[in-house]
């Protein structure tokens, strides 16, 4: 006697809702997320984007980002601001921000103690306090720290 033909292909529905389940559930947790966090940096996370924009337009070379990020006082003349970062950099090599921890708002205007390294000599970190203003909305760096 012969047995009767499975017309069924043995794959079912099962798997592929369960995986349609789980990807509807991440984009709704996803959606959620957006929706309910801020999208406003907070004043610390500011401080610490103008700080690390300020020394990356230094290192760069490039004055007029270094403009956009530094207190109208601390611009001096382009010519030597860039020469004296030119001679920096022959001495000790590149700037880097490690961190930037310490950040004191007071309205208006903050400190922050940033802690730099050359990375001619990487091991050699420095610890200093840096002003802030904030104008329009802006955190501007009001020292130049290290060279």
């Amino acid at each position: 006697m012969s047995e009767p033909e499975d017309s069924s292909t043995g794959s079912s529905v099962g798997p592929f809702l369960g995986a349609l389940t789980i990807i509807v559930a991440v984009v709704i947790a996803i959606w959620l997320f957006n929706v309910f966090s801020s999208d406003e940096l907070t004043d610390d996370q500011q401080i610490a984007r103008a700080v690390s924009a300020q020394n990356a337009a230094l290192q760069q070379r490039n004055y007029a980002e270094f403009l956009v990020y530094t207190c109208a006082e601390e611009w001096g003349e382009e010519s030597e601001i860039l020469d004296q970062q030119r001679d920096s950099v022959a001495q000790r090599g590149e700037r880097i921000v490690e961190r930037v921890a310490g950040v004191n708002v007071d309205g208006d205007q903050a400190t922050a103690e940033v802690t730099y390294y050359f990375d001619k000599d990487s091991d050699a970190k420095e610890a200093v306090q840096v002003d802030l203003v904030r104008r329009e909305g802006v955190w501007k760096v009001c020292s130049t720290g290290p060279r």
